[in-house]
């Protein structure tokens, strides 16, 4: 869709970002108890590897592609990993927030994949949908290392549709017209 582009043009008129998946990547890396979890659930996507090149969990570490391939294709496999990251993921926005308010930010914005789906926009005082149509959305998605025609239709699957996104936003985004007009909406929305 563009969040991450988005989410940099509102970083660039002062706004403090914070990303869901850093938040993600950050926990599988170095907390120990949901790589514990993950490995009691998923022990197929846990590999061995070096020490040096892992922090924290000895000479193991998640491979998160075959733990996608798994949750990607078995919703109650997804659930259960959600269940394991998505409450550590909530408490380390919650804190991001709350850092940034004490240091005088007028304006933090989390860029959340799976807002609507997981009811965190609860939490959020505005949302703002980032949408753009589904032949640059396929495009740009398969244009990453890695992703598969099928592997895109599996996460399409698993996500609301984008029009029930955009319906239930404050703002929408449309990232499918370039970068001056998305930096445009970004604007208006700060305004």
């Amino acid at each position: 869709m563009g969040k991450s582009t988005v989410s940099k043009q509102f970083a660039a008129l002062g706004a403090k970002t914070a990303s869901a998946d850093d938040f993600v990547h950050y926990l599988m890396n170095y907390d120990k108890n949901v790589f514990s979890e993950i490995a009691q659930h998923f022990p197929s996507a846990i590999l061995s590897c070096h020490p040096a090149l892992v922090a924290g969990s000895g000479d193991k570490k998640i491979d998160r592609k075959i733990l996608g391939k798994i949750v990607f294709a078995d919703c109650e496999k997804r659930k259960i990993l959600e269940k394991i990251l998505h409450p550590r993921v909530w408490e380390l926005e919650e804190k991001f927030v709350a850092k940034q308010q004490c240091l005088g930010a007028k304006l933090v914005v989390l860029d959340i994949p799976l807002l609507f789906e997981t009811g965190a926009e609860k939490r959020m005082d505005y949302t703002v949908a980032v949408t753009a149509p589904k032949f640059i959305q396929r495009r740009r998605v398969l244009a990453r290392a890695g992703m598969t025609p099928e592997k895109f239709e599996q996460i399409a699957k698993s996500q609301m549709p984008d029009l029930e996104k955009c319906k239930r936003a404050d703002f929408v985004v449309p990232t499918g017209l370039g970068k001056a007009y998305s930096f445009r909406a970004v604007k208006e929305i700060i305004t």
